[in-house]
């Protein structure tokens, strides 16, 4: 059984940086793929990034790219994202999810393609 916990999320400037982490367990690498999707009160969810277990491409949302990072520590069990010059519009409950299906630039962002979900972490960034 999957199980995802976030962690790292706290209260920040603009312009400062933070952290996130999700602690997995039961995901199969290599075929598995962890996105960080992130959700505003009244706003849709969005996704941020994404990371194929196995390595390789990475995906950013256009609001984010050059300024988050995702990363893997497959001996941890662990995905990061790093998140710098952060924006008072970063602000929202970030989760980790996990995807069994094979994810394209096209797809990876749709939530509906993730089986497993953690509780969300919350990021709040004041200006």
């Amino acid at each position: 059984q999957v199980q995802l916990v976030e962690s790292g999320g706290g209260s920040v400037q603009a312009g400062g940086s933070l952290r996130l982490s999700c602690a997995a367990s039961g995901i199969t690498y290599r075929r598995d793929s962890i996105s960080w999707f992130r959700q505003a009160p009244g706003k849709e969810r969005e996704g941020v990034a994404s990371a194929n277990t196995a390595g390789g491409t990475k995906y950013y949302a256009d609001s984010v790219q050059g300024r988050f990072t995702i990363s893997q520590d497959n001996a941890k069990n662990t995905v990061y994202l790093q998140l710098t010059s952060l924006k008072p519009e970063d602000t929202a409950m970030y989760y980790c999810a996990v995807s069994t299906s094979a994810l394209y630039s096209s797809t990876w962002y749709e939530w509906r393609r993730y089986s497993y979900w953690g509780q969300g972490t919350q990021v709040t960034v004041s200006s």
